[in-house]
């Protein structure tokens, strides 16, 4: 029960985290392999998707129904993170990633200073692009984020959320609420894989869900409630700890 517990609360809290700036998987991945460490990762992995997806799914619907989403751009990039995805899985079989591990928290780092040094980054929502335009842009956003999902995976959501906000000129409310949109695409794909090779643990993953939805619910009425700078310093907050972890990973971990 008391692993239960545990994996409930970190559930919930890695919810309301994703809700607001990504980075729910900080949370709730390694409570999974702190609870089960001799656990196939592939089943922890599966299972956190099996959770997860929902509170992203719900979130998704409710930035739907208070902020207006570029649905004829984000279709068609959704569609393009699934292929990139697959293409990122794919790369995984051909080529080595520990180049990427050690050369992610580079990157992030690089993510972080600019959205800190540029102090009206993300604040106004003044969209670069309409039409075919907005559509290409975050296509090729879709795609690339999407592959680096599939071959590697940590800091997808912030990315993805920093990408909208430099490329297409949302603010991080809007940034993220598009974010949340391809995250569910993508994550919807991962667990169809896992659940088709027997790698998710419904009868867990049921009982988490619901605990996601709950701290989705949370977060997503704290962005919509506070706005902008809210999200922009949860954002900073997640970027800042998956430089840690990942540095941590790529550095030290590994050897």
């Amino acid at each position: 029960m008391l692993e239960l517990a545990i994996l409930v609360l970190a559930s919930l809290f890695a919810g309301l985290v994703d809700a607001i700036g990504g980075g729910g998987g900080l949370v709730l991945v390694p409570a999974l392999f702190g609870v089960f460490p001799d656990a196939a990762a592939a089943s922890l992995f599966g299972t956190n998707k099996g959770a997860s997806i929902w509170g992203t799914g719900w979130a998704t619907l409710q930035y739907a129904r208070r902020v207006q989403l570029p649905w004829r751009a984000l279709w068609p990039a959704a569609i393009s993170a699934l292929i990139g995805s697959a293409m990122g899985a794919w790369g995984v079989t051909v080529i080595d990633p520990g180049y990427f591990r050690k050369a992610l928290p580079v990157v992030l780092l690089g993510v972080l200073i600019y959205t800190v040094l540029r102090k009206n980054f993300g604040q106004i929502h003044a969209p670069r692009y309409q039409g075919r335009k907005q559509v290409a842009v975050a296509s090729a956003v879709g795609v690339i984020v999407g592959a680096y999902d599939g071959f590697f995976g940590p800091g997808t959501g912030s990315f993805l959320v920093f990408l909208f906000v430099r490329l297409l000129g949302f603010d991080f409310l809007h940034a993220s609420a598009c974010a949340k949109f391809l995250n569910t695409a993508t994550n919807a794909a991962a667990l169809v894989l896992f659940a088709c090779k027997g790698h998710v643990w419904w009868h867990l993953a049921a009982v988490m869900a619901l605990s996601n939805v709950i701290g989705s619910l949370i977060g997503t009425r704290l962005a919509l409630r506070h706005g902008t700078p809210f999200v922009r310093v949860v954002f900073v907050c997640v970027v800042l700890l998956l430089i840690v972890k990942t540095a941590w990973d790529g550095f030290f971990r590994s050897g």
